[in-house]
């Protein structure tokens, strides 16, 4: 990246970005509004939060949040920019809106002060692969008559690739649109279409001058796309060493049982059966370790030595 081109702009889906975006409290307001899908005007106040959830104990796990907001109803709202895919991303954004949602009270009050949570998920990857929903809300319900439990909790997801320009509107799709943008062009066009959006475009036009914001911003990214990188490599090299592995115990055991039935069938076979053996056995491995096993676990869970769950996971 050319530190001084002119038509340079920083990208919201960066979560540098974003998170500098929401200390606009207009954009803030826009943006909430249309989560809300309710007029602006009608938001009082919106008021930036301390983002670091409170620990009951120094073991429990540290959850920090992007941006955390709360309205002047009491209604709160954590928003997560994530770019890249996160290994049971459900999973932690149930412990980061329950977290949120407990801390509202202190020892001995009562739960008549619990106040509405709502969790925003703004993936620049596809969640949900079975359809083309690019915006989705969630509540509790009851599966048999489908009616709402409570509103109390609420999970929101924005799917920025799966947005089609034209083929939907929308003050949220706007939105959309806006985060996925990736040129001046693009972001000065939806500027347009609001005073909000107008004012999100001036403000990534003043962060993209200013050469410090700009800084941190390329270091952020740069982290990102080296992060994305390992794991991809990760990936590529456990996939290959649980396949050569799978091929070499495949080759082993269909000599022995080729033997019986005919030496060329059982090598074939062996090969065939050690290769998927192999990956289904690399995948355990990852899943495993993202749910936070060690190698000792892995080994005993797995059947094989710790060495070998080492190099693959190394």
């Amino acid at each position: 990246m050319k530190r001084y081109d002119k038509d340079f702009i920083m990208l919201p889906t960066v979560d540098f970005c974003f998170k500098e975006l929401m200390q606009n409290s207009k954009v803030r307001k826009g943006f909430v509004a249309a989560l809300l899908s309710c007029d602006p005007e009608d938001i009082d106040k919106t008021v930036l939060m301390p983002t670091i959830l409170d620990r009951d104990t120094p073991d429990d796990k540290q959850g920090i949040l992007d941006v955390r907001v709360a309205l002047s109803d009491g209604t709160q709202l954590d928003m997560e920019m994530q770019v890249a895919y996160f290994a049971f991303w459900e999973k932690r954004i149930l412990f980061y809106l329950a977290k949120m949602y407990t801390e509202q009270l202190q020892k001995g009050e009562s739960y008549g002060k619990l106040e509405k949570c709502i969790h925003v998920s703004i993936l620049d990857f596809i969640h949900f692969p079975d359809d083309g929903e690019c915006y989705r809300v969630m509540h509790f319900y009851d599966e048999k008559s489908g009616r709402a439990y409570t509103d109390m909790m609420e999970i929101q997801i924005l799917e920025l690739k799966k947005f089609q320009p034209g083929k939907e509107e929308g003050c949220i799709l706007d939105w959309i649109q806006f985060f996925r943008g990736s040129s001046r062009k693009e972001f000065a066009d939806m500027a347009k279409k609001s005073e909000y959006l107008d004012e999100a475009y001036n403000e990534l036009l003043q962060l993209s001058a200013d050469e410090q914001k700009r800084l941190e911003y390329e270091a952020r990214e740069k982290a990102l796309k080296d992060y994305n990188t390992q794991m991809d490599y990760a990936l590529e090299y456990g996939y290959q060493q649980g396949i050569e592995r799978g091929m070499k115990e495949g080759i082993e055991r269909g000599m022995k049982e080729g033997v019986e039935r005919g030496m060329k069938d059982g090598i074939e076979q062996g090969i065939e059966q050690g290769i998927e053996q192999g990956r289904q056995q690399t995948k355990k491995i990852f899943k495993l370790h993202m749910e936070g096993k060690i190698p000792e676990e892995i080994s005993e869970i797995c059947g094989i030595s710790v060495d070998e769950v080492k190099a693959i996971l190394e």
